[in-house]
């Protein structure tokens, strides 16, 4: 997008009714009002602005008295931070008082401190892209450090020296990696260079703040640009260490394939089939295509010959995908769902070999759950050979079982297994009270339909009386 049109952009949504009024209301209280930050950059970007981000001279309690009069709700969770938010005609805004804060280099938070100029706020601020601004109701761009001619060339760096950028908030190395993925733009050198020598800055960052900078990465067009970048300045090694230890030592002797690579390739393919599937970005599925194979390191072994092999590594992986997960504070759901992922991410290579029964594809479903999709696509994103032979036959087989498990979910309902009889039938018929025994039996009909498929009630009453006499 061209400069003018972005200026023309930047000019309607000054017009629009909530920005309007809101300038009218600081101008009138004699108090300075700008847009800030993400907002002007999607402006010239020629991106959806969906944030409305402001800075301002007031203090929180000026801001609160100013806004009340024309909004119609107001949130003031980030007042210690100087943020008020409120929802003016409609469209939810952020006004945050000029800052100056930064780490003291003991403490996991900020030190805020309140600025008194535009310029200053802007200088503390991560990149140079968003550290424009524009001043409401004059519209006039405030660029000091260079914003628009960087946006132009695709470049991310800091306002003023890297070095002292990530010492006031070392977070602003993993923004830079988000950014690349999530802009398509390239880090400047010397801020990648300064991401290397201070990478250990991030350990009094709290481990709540990386994991968010981490799936907001993940959640990106490009995940892969940014975890690359992460890697290469030994981040990654701080805080995702299984990442760079994909990159198995590959000897004369026992040629295989680039791990790290491969992980990379299945990531890019899953968010490929997700998007090819109508699916919207999904953190558990791309959790588990980027660490699928993370147990390899720990399960390889060179045989006789020279072939090299990684038994297990997929209930390893399974343990320390699970283990990082719980480090990084991720919630107990999706750690329970990226582990079995990767549990069960070998379990369709064996379809190939020989074919399965009904039983099997059952079991298969049963096994995934509510994940079956995600299985889905991580197994077929999980063929990255360049035989093109292999990787069709893995393909057809693959579509073999999706139409067997669409034809037996159509004839037997298998989308949410369940015995032929439940718990009240099944305490009725063998005259017995909730306890184990229930259990042990509802286990032995689920099997049964598992290996057979649905039976007449009066059938799997007869069999479950039949194995109630033989225990």
């Amino acid at each position: 997008m061209g400069v003018a049109e972005a200026i023309k952009r930047l000019g309607a949504l000054a017009d629009s009714a909530p920005v309007a009024r809101l300038a009218a209301a600081f101008v009138g209280a004699g108090h300075e009002l700008a847009l800030v930050g993400g907002p002007v950059r999607d402006a010239f970007l020629g991106r959806e602005v969906t944030d409305l981000d402001f800075a301002t001279s007031a203090t929180p309690d000026q801001i609160l008295a100013i806004i009340t009069p024309i909004s119609e709700a107001r949130w003031d969770v980030g007042r210690d931070f100087g943020t008020i938010a409120a929802r003016i005609l409609g469209e939810q805004v952020e006004i945050t008082t000029y800052r100056a804060d930064s780490y003291d280099g003991v403490t996991r938070k900020p030190l805020v401190a309140f600025g008194d100029t535009l310029e200053g706020d802007l200088v503390r601020r991560d990149f140079t892209v968003n550290a424009m601004a524009l001043r409401l109701p004059e519209r006039v761009l405030v660029d000091p450090w260079g914003g628009l001619d960087d946006l132009l060339n695709q470049l991310i760096t800091t306002p003023g020296k890297p070095e002292v950028s990530f010492g006031d908030d070392p977070l602003r190395m993993l923004r830079a990696a988000r950014f690349t993925s999530q802009l398509g733009f390239t880090v400047a050198e010397p801020t990648v260079t300064a991401m290397r020598e201070l990478a250990a800055g991030l350990a009094i960052v709290s481990v709540e703040r990386i994991s968010d900078e981490l799936r907001k990465l993940l959640l990106t067009d490009d995940p892969v640009t940014g975890i690359r970048l992460l890697v290469e300045t030994g981040i990654a090694g701080r805080i995702l260490p299984e990442i760079p230890a994909l990159r198995l030592e590959i000897d004369e002797h026992a040629h295989h394939k680039d791990v790290y690579e491969h992980s990379l390739t299945v990531l890019t393919q899953s968010i490929e089939l997700e998007e090819s599937r109508g699916h919207r970005p999904d953190l558990v599925l791309r959790l588990a295509a980027l660490f699928h194979d993370i147990g390899k390191p720990a399960t390889r072994k060179i045989e006789p010959g020279g072939v090299v092999t990684f038994h297990h590594h997929d209930v390893v992986g399974s343990k320390l995908a699970a283990k990082r997960l719980k480090a990084l504070r991720f919630d107990n759901d999706t750690i329970a769902a990226v582990s079995r992922l990767i549990e069960l991410h070998l379990r369709f290579f064996g379809y190939t070999d020989s074919a399965w029964t009904d039983s099997a594809v059952r079991r298969y479903v049963r096994d995934a759950g509510p994940q079956l999709e995600q299985l889905h696509i991580l197994t077929r994103a999980d063929v990255t050979t360049r035989n093109r032979k292999k990787a069709d036959r893995l393909s057809f087989a693959y579509d073999d079982l999706e139409e067997r498990v669409a034809q037996i979910a159509e004839a037997e309902g298998i989308a949410a297994l369940r015995p032929d009889l439940d718990g009240e039938q099944i305490m009725a018929i063998l005259g017995v009270s909730p306890g184990r025994e229930v259990g042990e039996a509802y286990r032995f009909l689920l099997e049964l339909r598992l290996d057979e498929g649905p039976l007449p009630p009066a059938e799997a009453e007869t069999r479950l009386r039949a194995w109630w006499s033989s225990r």
